[in-house]
Parts: structure tokens; sequence; C-alpha cells
């Protein structure tokens, strides 16, 4: 692959994450990407008539897709990955008016580092439910202009900000500033806008689904153009990257090529779209239907899953926190994420399978295990592999400034990835 065609996927990528700022719209954008693709969309309401080598997809919710090409045989090459990041959400009745101003009241969503959101360029994106004639029906949304801010404090009215940290209390210092106080409530104000975004009537908005995002767009950075700087890199590039390893598996093969990207993942995924919910065993029971209840357990056993999250690089100004012999670093290639409590569901074999798959594809690997005095976090895989029993290997690129409204990776990293990952399809 030639340079030029590695930074037009770089650059694929952050247009990717920067027209995403919802899971909704990652979701309408991958499968924009796939039906451009020859994929097939399915629903699941409707009875399916696969055949081989077919390529299909489908999506529920509007936040969590799985996409597939059929196979010969009774076994599944599947990736995983989720489509939400932490952020800040409205509440249903967001708008009130305080000291002269407008503000929205938000939730946090996922474990978000608080103070990056402060004295950014926010807007808002997300899903509106309208009323239609014969049932309600979802439009996204997404204002381009930066509409909102969450102000620090002057340090002159806070001077021991610095010595003790910025501590910002959810309810009270996280609601930005949307306008000047008006004579209409500030709710009001707020359907305008989406009315006319929409080019429907206030009346015909039945609920609202908004998230605040950094208008900023991500960016190629370093003195070589070596770094990603962005919003949602978790765990937007880990989809980016699976999905172009399946649309670009030409070749045919005997397993059924799968992805299956989730929403919920940050907040711990007990919900109907989310991994914990029989949707991709509802799928891979579906795709299997002619070989009965027996071919789909042994096409389970079978089967091996790469979960594909953001991992940890070691951070030089706080290496400290790291184990001395699991520093993966930016631009080191993907990294095997161990736990002995399982809160990544990587062992010996899936660690060397994935390892061996790496070598075949000339692909670096680099392996994490978090300080044993400190708490891990987990994913997807730990939950896909209790459902499915099927093998399982945590896999990621490393990042800094993970769950930062704005984060940072290694541009080589993402190739490698990508690499990788059509090695396992191929």
């Amino acid at each position: 692959m030639t340079q030029q065609t590695k930074s037009d996927r770089i650059q694929n990528l952050l247009n990717f994450i920067d027209r995403s700022p919802t899971p909704f719209h990652a979701v309408q954008k991958m499968s924009d990407t796939l039906s451009s693709k020859d994929f097939i969309e399915l629903k699941e309401t409707d009875a399916w008539k696969l055949v081989p080598n077919g390529r299909y997809f489908l999506t529920r919710n509007d936040s969590s897709l799985i996409a597939f090409i059929v196979g010969s045989k009774p076994e599944f090459k599947i990736i995983g990955a989720h489509t939400d990041s932490p952020n800040l959400r409205l509440k249903p009745q967001p708008g009130y008016s305080k000291s002269g101003y407008m503000q929205l009241g938000v939730e946090v969503y996922g474990g978000v580092l608080l103070s990056t959101w402060t004295d950014r360029d926010l807007s808002l994106a997300g899903r509106v439910i309208l009323g239609g004639k014969k049932k309600p029906f979802t439009k996204l949304i997404r204002f381009e202009q930066a509409l909102l801010r969450i102000p620090q404090l002057a340090i002159h009215l806070n001077r021991d900000v610095n010595k003790k940290g910025l501590l910002l209390n959810e309810q009270n210092h996280l609601p930005p500033i949307f306008s000047i106080q008006k004579k209409s409530a500030p709710d009001e104000v707020l359907k305008k806008m989406i009315a006319r975004e929409l080019k429907c009537r206030t009346a015909d908005i039945l609920g609202l689904e908004l998230s605040l995002y950094d208008t900023q767009p991500g960016t190629v950075a370093g003195a070589e153009g070596e770094f990603i700087f962005s919003g949602r890199l978790d765990n937007l590039a880990s989809c980016h990257s699976a999905m172009h390893a399946l649309t670009e598996s030409t070749k045919k093969d005997t397993a059924t090529r799968v992805i299956a990207f989730y929403d919920h993942e940050e907040v711990g995924s007990e919900t109907a779209q989310a991994a914990g919910s029989p949707f991709l065993k509802d799928v891979l029971e579906r795709i299997t239907l002619d070989e009965g209840k027996e071919g789909f357990l042994r096409a389970l056993a079978n089967s091996f899953f790469i979960s594909a999250d953001m991992a940890h690089a070691v951070h030089p100004n706080y290496s400290d926190r790291h184990d001395s012999q699991h520093m993966p670093i930016l631009n080191g290639g993907p990294v095997i994420k161990s736990n002995a409590n399982q809160r990544y569901a990587t062992d010996g074999v899936s660690s060397a399978w994935f390892e061996s798959l790496c070598g075949k594809a000339k692909v670096p690997v680099q392996k994490f295990v978090v300080r044993s005095d400190l708490g891990c976090g987990s994913t997807i895989g730990p939950i896909t592999a209790a459902n499915l029993g099927i093998r399982t290997v945590d896999v990621g690129n490393p990042m800094l400034s993970m769950h930062s409204i704005r984060e940072m990776a290694g541009a080589k990293d993402h190739e490698l990835l990508i690499r990788a990952f059509k090695e396992f399809f191929r």
C-alpha cells in the first residue's frame, strides 16, 4: 500500500468520526458504506433468504449494527466493537434559566473525563422522534455550528484550582450556557431551532435523544504526521478498521465473516442492542438455520471472536501508572489485553492465536496488563464469550487521553490493525 493510500485511509477515518457525533450517525454512515459495497440490508422482522457468499447487514435501534458475508460451512469469524463513547447527553426536559442565561441540563454518559468538556466549542447531535400519520418516526440531526459552552470559573475566583485540581459537580457545574435569557422558555427555543433544522413543526417533535459534541474536526498531527487527534477514537476507530477489513474481503471463505458493533458498551452493555443482548446470537442462529440446532452449536465451537477496543498506551508523564513490563506505545502495533480476573476474555490460546495471525500479516504486537494495584476496565469481549461460548481475544490499538473529549492515537497503528483484520478474514 502506498503512502498516499495510507494517508487517504486516515483521512477517511477522520471524516467518518467527524460525521459521527453519536452512535446513530455512526451506524448511518456505516450503513451507507456497506450499501455502496453491495451489502444488502436485512430487517429483523422479515424472513431472510440468504445465499452463499451473499453480503448482508442489519441494525437495531439505529445504534447497533451487524454485517456478514455468508460462508459455505458452519463456522464464524467475528470482529466486535462498540459505537458509543463517553459524553454528555441532554435530559428529557433540559431547558432552564439562571442568572440571566439559558442553560441545558445534561447527564453524564459513561466514564467521562469531565474537565475536558469545559471551554470547548460544543454543539448538539442525535435523533429526534417525530409524530407521523400512522406512527412516530425518527430523524437524525446534527447542528454543525457551535451552540454551547461550559465555561470554567476564572482563576481569580478559584485561586487553588492549579494546586487542588478542577472539581466539577455533575449537576451544578456541567450544564452548558445556551443563550441569553429570553421571553420564550428555553425548551421552546431549542425546539424551534430543531424544527428549522428538520423543516418540521415544533408540534411534531415528540422526543429528543441529543448529545453534546465537540465541533473541532479531527486532524493528523506530529512532526511527521504520526499522530491522530480526534474525539471518539474510542471506539469508532475500531469500528472503522473492522468494517474496512470486511468490505475489502473479496475472496470466498468457508467461514461466515461477521462484524458486530454494539451501543451502550460504556454503560455496561445490558440493553436490548448492547453486547449483553441476544442480538448477535440471534443473527448467527438465523445464518445457520438450515443446519439446525446441532449445526449452530457446532458453528459456535468452530468459531473465533476478536473483541476490538482501544488500549492504554504508556503516558510519558505518568509512566509509573503502568506495569513496567507492559507499556504499549503509539505506532507500535495492536495490543493484546489480558486480565487474570477475566475483565478481558483473552486466554493463552487466543493470545497466541492472534499473535500468530499478526505474524502472518507482518504486524507487530504489544501486550497490556494493568498494574496489580489498580482496577481494570472491561469491554464486550467477556460478555460475548460468556453469551456464546466462543474463543475470544481482546485487542485494540494503543491511545492516550482515553475518554477525553479529544483523544490521541498513532496514525500507523490504524493501518496495522486493518491489515491484521484482513488477514483474519482471509
